[in-house]
Formats: structure tokens, C-alpha cells, sequence
């Protein structure tokens, strides 16, 4: 509907510059040629033109209209045009008038406005209306409005017939060749039109789809320029998404190898690398090249996804098969050897209290005995490692518990030239095993001073997420040094048993941390500061509250 009124607007607009510049035409002629036409024609022509541009403003003010009186209006205006031509053939001479030829503009719009069928009813109209004109002229039926017959005596009967002949052939081909092209014309635009909105769907359609991915998506042409980048691939990158337009993909992904691998054929790949805020993740990288409707290369499309989660856990599941594995070998090798070094250890002490011993060989049995039992403690850590005990939960100050261990600590040499600091929230009880999480944190405190042997600050920070009455909440507990810090290389295997870089160190105080994180269900993970030394971290879902909930 819009269409048509656009159309019917253009064509108003048209029949006014047309009037226009047959008034201007008639202007020029009748000043130049003062006696071409009467004093008669001239005003009857400048009534009908007047008339003309009332009917056209008119017909422009009624589009204000409801849209059903639309088509009426197009009618109205063909019929308009044709009454115009009508008139003007009688006010110029009838069969004398050389404007007939204006009823074929008529014709040409009913087809562009209407359809072929309209065409051909105009031009028969146009040809009834045209040969009636002709033919009571003719016959003198015309003399009250100017035409006279004695004046048209010399226009013979077969001047009169081959007249109107050609006008009607001309108004019927110009009917047939415009209806022809008008309905070319609108089956063109319909079919323009509804690939338009398919384009317009599937565009929409597509960036839906690219959008909504959970997967990053880039597109890159030939020289590498980034060209599309979604919603996804700029949360996981940390570039928006206009920065990131026109830049190498290399600025994006430094780890990624040479460009024309993407291009060449497809390409998978797993790349360590850090985002914009220097957060080390893992993506899974799939990429392959696309090409124009000729078949020419002209980029590459690139899907990647953070698989950094999923590493961590297939890493942490290998873990903890090899500590589990680790764990019943070592429980059953420390079951073995204590039963011998307890009685090892028992004979060796009715061997001292004999008085019979020599004062050197007292000396070689107190070593035995110390020896057995720092053995005996090496077991038992073996064994704890081994077979953790089920935590025994309960409410207690995380607080406190840390306070006591500092106190406890400042007697302890490592601790001389250490310095430590505590961030805790001292009205919160949380619910857990007091004595593993006192050992968790005791052992994260001696492993800290130890890795600090020119002292420095050590801190212990605590958060909670929610502080809600008896709510479930994330403790996130962490242990800071300024130590040397740990080697990447180190960093894999700082949780396993065993392994230490400690002369003297069993290799078991970490792996019993992990453990004991293990069993309260949470997690531990470690990492070196940006200025050095290391923080280790670890969150347990844990029930908590605050102190006068207790009352």
C-alpha cells in the first residue's frame, strides 16, 4: 500500500510539472504569435489548467485519508486526466487538435498504477470518448461549444475514419507495450523486494546465530584483518568488539603460528595464552578457510572456545587417580615396615636400660631411637597422607584458630625474621574440621617462611561471599609470601606427593593440603605474584555465620 501511494504521489507530482509546462508553452507562443490562438481558447485553457491544479492539490491533501480510499483516488485521477484531454481536444480545434496524443499519458498511468487489464480499459475509453468528440464535430452536434461544421467542410469522411483508426491503434499499443512493461516492472520489484527481506532475514538471522554462540568467532580476511568478532569471542579475549576490528589477528593471539596455516586448510590447535587482563587461559582453536562464489580464497573463519576449566579439571581428576594410586601403595609400604621398626625400636630400648652398655654404645642407640622415631613420624604422615580421616565438622572462629597459630609460630626460628599479618573477619563461625584446617593452614604458613629464607611479609586474607544466617558460603582462605617464588616447571607439580625442592623435606606437607581441601570438597591452587613470591589459595563451600547467632 505504501508503494502504490508513492506512486500515485509521483504521479500527481508529474501531471503538475506537465501542466505546467504546457501553460508556460501556451504563455510563449501566444506572446510571440499574438493571432495563433483566440481570445476564447485561451481563457477555456487557463480555466482547465486552473481547475487541473485544484483537483491535483486536492488528490495530494486526501492521502491523509484512510488507506481503503486509496484506490479510489487512482481512479479519480485517471479519470481526471482523461476528462482533462477530453476538454482540451474540444477547446483546440476537435478534429483540428493536435493534443490528442496526451491520452496516451493517461493510458501509461493506468498501467503503471494499476495493472494491464486497467491499460486496455482506459485506451477503449479513451478511443470511445476521443471518436465521439471526432464524430459529432463532424455531424455539428459540437456548435454550442465552438464547433462549427461549415468550418471542418474540407475534412473529408475517410480523413475522419483513418483518424480515429490511428489514434485508437496508437492508444491500444501504447496500452499493450506499457501494460507489458509495467507488469515486468512489478514482478522485477516483487522479486527484488522479497529477496530483499530474505537477505534482510537471513542477515538478521545470521548475526542472531553469531551473537548468540557460546563459542568466540572471528572472520579474517587474506592480510589477517579481523573482519566479525562476536559477543563471546570479546568476553573471552577481553577486547571489545570495535577495538578489535581491522586488527591482526596475531594482536589478538600472539601464540597462534603462521597466518597462512588458517588460510591453506583446516586448522586445530590448543594454545596457552593471556587475555587483554593478563589471565592465563586455554583455548581449543578451530579455524577454516572460506571462499567467494568463484572459488577464490578471501579469508578464513576462526572458532575458539575457553577450555581452561575443563584442562584445570581432567588435570585435577589425573591428580588425584595418581595421589589415590600413591596413597594405598604408600599406606600399605608404611603398614610394613612399622610393625618391624616397632619392635626394632622396642628392642632397642630394653638393649639402654641394661647397665652392662658402654657409655659409646648408649650414643649409637640414642641415634637408633631418634632415627626410629622420625621414621615412625615419616609413617605416620604417610599414613594420614594415605587415609584421611572424614572430616569431623564443627562451628569454630576462623579467627582465632589463625591467631593461635601465629602465636604458636613466633617461637619458631623460621619465623625470626618473618613478619606476619592477618585479614580476617573476627565475627564469623564457619563449620568445618577445626583440626585439618588447622593443620591445612599450619602447613601453608611453614611452607610460606621456608620459601622466605631473607624473612619478609607473610599474610593470610580471608573472605566470605555471604554472611547470611546459617548460609552456605564460599571461604576463600589465602597465604601470601615474598619468597623467590616457584619455577613454571614446579608449579605443575607442587600438589604431588613425594616431590619437594626442600633438602631434609618429605614432599608430603602440600600433598596433605591438597588432600584435606579434597575431602571438604574445594579446591587449592597456587600462583607466583607479579612482584614475586607466591600466594597460595584455596575456597571451601562451607556453612557460616556470625558470633551472636551462637547466643
Amino acid at each position: 500500500m505504501n508503494e502504490k501511494k508513492k506512486s500515485l504521489a509521483w504521479l500527481i507530482l508529474a501531471r503538475l510539472v506537465v501542466i505546467s509546462l504546457f501553460l508556460a508553452t501556451i504563455t510563449y507562443f501566444n506572446y510571440s504569435q499574438p493571432y495563433l490562438f483566440t481570445d476564447e481558447m485561451l481563457r477555456g485553457v487557463t480555466r482547465l489548467i486552473i481547475v487541473t491544479y485544484c483537483f491535483s492539490v486536492l488528490s495530494l491533501t486526501a492521502f491523509g485519508l484512510s488507506a481503503r480510499y486509496l484506490t479510489a483516488l487512482a481512479y479519480a485521477q485517471i479519470i481526471w486526466e482523461i476528462l482533462f484531454v477530453s476538454i482540451l481536444v474540444m477547446l483546440t480545434g476537435g478534429i483540428k487538435s493536435n493534443y490528442a496524443f496526451f491520452y496516451n499519458l493517461a493510458i501509461i498511468n493506468a498501467s503503471f498504477l494499476f495493472a494491464r487489464r486497467e491499460a486496455f480499459y482506459t485506451a477503449s475509453l479513451c478511443g470511445i470518448i476521443y471518436g465521439a468528440i471526432i464524430d459529432f464535430h463532424y455531424y455539428g452536434r459540437l456548435e454550442r461549444f465552438g464547433l462549427f461544421r461549415e468550418t471542418d467542410d474540407y475534412y473529408g469522411s475517410n480523413y475522419i475514419i483513418i483518424l480515429i483508426i490511428t489514434n485508437l491503434l496508437a492508444f491500444f499499443l501504447t496500452a499493450i507495450l506499457t501494460g507489458y512493461l509495467a507488469e515486468r516492472a512489478r514482478k522485477s520489484e516483487s522479486a527484488l523486494r522479497k529477496k530483499e527481506i530474505d537477505y534482510e532475514e537471513l542477515e538478521r538471522l545470521n548475526s542472531m546465530i553469531v551473537s548468540t554462540l557460546d563459542s568466540g568467532l572471528i572472520t579474517v580476511n587474506n592480510s589477517g584483518k579481523i573482519r566479525a568478532f562476536n559477543r563471546t569471542a570479546s568476553e573471552l579475549t577481553g577486547f571489545a568488539q570495535l577495538d578489535a576490528y581491522d586488527k591482526q589477528l596475531q594482536e589478538i593471539f600472539p601464540e597462534t603460528e603462521s597466518f597462512t596455516n588458517l588460510l591453506e586448510s583446516s586448522y586445530k590447535k590448543e594454545i596457552i595464552t593471556k587475555d587483554k587482563f593478563g589471565t592465563r587461559r586455554i583455548f581449543a582453536i578451530k579455524s577454516a578457510p572460506f571462499t567467494d562464489k568463484e572459488g577464490n580464497r578471501t579469508g578464513a573463519v576462526i572458532d575458539f572456545q575457553d577450555v581452561t576449566r575443563i584442562r584445570e579439571m581432567e588435570s585435577q581428576l589425573q591428580r588425584a587417580d595418581r595421589l589415590a594410586a600413591i596413597g594405598e601403595l604408600s599406606a600399605r609400604i608404611a603398614h610394613e615396615v612399622r610393625n618391624p621398626l616397632a619392635s626394632i625400636s622396642g628392642s632397642v630400648q630394653l638393649i639402654s636400660q641394661s647397665d652392662s652398655i658402654r657409655k659409646q654404645d648408649k650414643k649409637l642407640i640414642e641415634i637408633v631411637l631418634r632415627e626410629t622415631e622420625r621414621l615412625d613420624k615419616l609413617l605416620g604422615d604417610f599414613l594420614q597422607y594415605a587415609r584421611p580421616k572424614t572430616p569431623e565438622k564443627s562451628w569454630f572462629s576462623l579467627n582465632q584458630l589463625i591467631h593461635e597459630l601465629m602465636h604458636l609460630l613466633r617461637g619458631d626460628r623460621r619465623f625470626d625474621q618473618i613478619e606476619l599479618k592477618s585479614s580476617i573477619p573476627g565475627n564469623q563461625v564457619f563449620f568445618a574440621d577445626h583440626d585439618q584446617i588447622r593443620q591445612v593452614i599450619l602447613n601453608l604458613l611453614l611452607n610460606a617462611a621456608e620459601a622466605s629464607p631473607e624473612g619478609g611479609l607473610i599474610t593470610v586474607e580471608c573472605a566470605c561471599n555471604d554472611t547470611t544466617r546459617h548460609a552456605t558460603c564460599n571461604l576463600e582462605v589465602s597465604v601470601a609470601d615474598c619468597g623467590t617464588g616457584i619455577s613454571e616447571n614446579n608449579l605443575k607439580l607442587i600438589f604431588e606427593p613425594f616431590f619437594t625442592t626442600k633438602s631434609g623435606g618429605t614432599g608430603l606437607g602440600l600433598a596433605m593440603v591438597y588432600r584435606i581441601i579434597e575431602a571438604h570438597g574445594g579446591s587449592v591452587a597456587v600462583e607466583n605474584g607479579v612482584t614475586g613470591g607466591t600466594c597460595f589459595r584455596f575456597i571451601l563451600p562451607v556453612a557460616c555465620k556470625t558470633e551472636k547467632d551462637n547466643v
